[in-house]
């Protein structure tokens, strides 16, 4: 029952204070955003509140939604990680490593802010607040991601009973107005086919071997993504099809989790005959033995630079190998151009240096490519013709001798002044997940069936009308010759540049 109290304060001042009952039968009193009892001057306005909180307490428990406020006394630090840091909130949840990972890092900022923060006094004007000063101070992509982290979390503490509401909950479209959004990003670049097979003859010379060829071929013709790729194993490559089984993440300490692809899109990728005959080439020519991370064989291994840096230099390994460094730099890149003999010892000083604690293990290693190393070294480079700027290096060309056609990369100190031209950009911007784009784009120009798309690339479609659509050999066999078609196509307009190349795969496809 509503009411007012009467109140003398230690120097004789009399006030109100507003009280009320609980839905579950205790007295209350209506309190501010400090947590301390709200003196009213007279008794009509004591009870106009008493009444106010009264009735919200009552319609809160008719909609099932009323908690009792010493319930929101826990900070959000706690709620995410329990007592002493165990059985909170991201415990309690059956995440992958990289999701948690990302998890982690997006409620690292909520953290910062709101830690120590009860839960039932994080105000919605705060979080507005918080998310603006985000934006100013960094990406507003990342500062909305950071929010919806916080009212995930928030919305579980609802459900547990903590909160009443999620003060992170935004209205849709409030204070935006029409031609405001001037934070979006530029178009996704794509490119064509004979862009891919270009891309893919620069990154076989900027890494110094056919892998990259390959790699870059294989995803500008599936569209299948970068853990995807750097996690397919040979018996995943199959004459005529390709069967996306897992991907591999690389993790912030440099480990790599061997875990499903993204949104568990398991599929099976149709392979045109040049395609299947690319990967049983590259299969045959990655080295035999086991990662050391997974003790696994993989398609595609990383190359020089593809690890942290942490691992024996070549010199190091050349000194104890007894080889010169350019040869321990071929039984790196290109193996099949070592002898067996040779090779061995290569790998032996390399293990014995690993052993002796000069390397990092498999956090230094150069069994896979990383994302960071590929982009930076192999395919931007081949994109843009330009080298990003990688401190304390700025922005820079590649430079290339430009006696063998398409010019070939120029390395080492002085590169500049032995070089004699530098690439002109196949396409600016691009990224290798717009190479993904490229073949969606591709698809939909040629005319494949939108739910043959939608399964290549690894989508859902919940709508009605996909529940009724279903991929049927004719489909399948379109997409093979369509892509069949653009492929020869990008070989006689590369031919027509230029009859050779210095990529050894390329030169064979070039003469065929």
């Amino acid at each position: 029952m509503a009411s007012a109290e009467k109140r003398t304060d230690r120097i004789g001042r009399t006030y109100y204070r507003a009280r009320y009952i609980r839905p579950d039968g205790k007295k209350a009193t209506v309190k501010g955003s400090d947590g301390k009892a709200i003196e009213y001057p007279t008794k009509l306005t004591a009870k106009k509140a008493a009444r106010a909180a009264q009735d919200a307490a009552d319609a809160a428990a008719k909609r099932g939604r009323w908690v009792a406020p010493e319930e929101g006394l826990v900070t959000l630090s706690e709620y995410l990680h329990g007592p002493a840091g165990e059985g909170g909130w991201l415990s309690r949840h059956e995440l992958a490593a990289s999701t948690e990972q990302n998890y982690r890092n997006h409620l690292r900022h909520a953290e910062q802010r709101f830690g120590d923060t009860v839960l039932g006094d994080i105000r919605p004007e705060q979080i507005t607040a918080w998310e603006k000063q985000k934006k100013s101070a960094g990406s507003p992509v990342s500062a909305a991601t950071y929010r919806r982290m916080l009212h995930l979390v928030l919305e579980d503490a609802v459900e547990d009973g903590i909160l009443q509401s999620n003060p992170a909950k935004q209205r849709r479209g409030r204070g935006k107005r029409a031609g405001r959004s001037s934070s979006r990003g530029p178009e996704k670049a794509v490119t064509d086919s004979l862009g891919i097979l270009l891309l893919a003859e620069r990154a076989a010379l900027l890494s110094g071997r056919d892998d990259e060829f390959t790699a870059v071929i294989l995803t500008g013709y599936t569209g299948m993504r970068w853990g995807e790729v750097v996690g397919l194993t040979p018996k995943y490559a199959r004459a005529g099809e390709v069967r996306v089984e897992q991907q591999l993440y690389e993790l912030e300490d440099g480990t790599w989790e061997q875990c499903p692809p993204k949104d568990d899109s398991y599929r099976t990728l149709d392979a045109p005959p040049w395609l299947t005959r690319l990967l049983a080439e590259q299969v045959a020519r990655s080295r035999r033995q086991p990662c050391q991370c997974h003790g696994e064989r993989w398609v595609f291994r990383g190359g020089a630079g593809a690890g942290s840096g942490a691992g024996p230099t070549m010199k190091e390994v050349a000194a104890v190998a007894g080889v010169s460094v350019q040869t321990v730099s071929n039984a790196r890149r290109r193996p099949e151009k070592v002898r067996a003999e040779t090779l061995a010892r290569v790998e032996k000083a390399t293990a014995e240096l690993d052993a002796a604690g000069r390397g990092a293990g498999p956090e230094g290693s150069t069994d896979h490519w990383r994302r960071s190393g590929f982009a930076t070294w192999v395919f931007t480079p081949a994109a843009t013709g330009w080298y990003p700027p990688k401190a304390p290096q700025p922005r820079r060309p590649v430079p290339v001798d430009a006696r063998l056609y398409p010019g070939l990369p120029v390395h080492g100190r002085g590169a500049e002044g032995r070089a004699t031209a530098s690439w002109l950009p196949v396409q600016e911007r691009l990224t290798r997940h717009g190479l993904r784009h490229a073949h969606r784009t591709l698809m939909e120009q040629l005319g494949v069936r939108k739910v043959l798309v939608d399964q290549r690339m690894g989508h859902a479609d919940s709508s009605v009308s996909a529940q009724y659509a279903h991929v049927t050999d004719d489909m399948r066999e379109f997409l093979l010759r369509v892509l069949t078609e653009q492929w020869e196509e990008s070989l006689a307009a590369r031919r027509a540049m230029h009859p050779r190349s210095p990529v050894s795969t390329l030169d064979r496809l070039l003469g065929q």
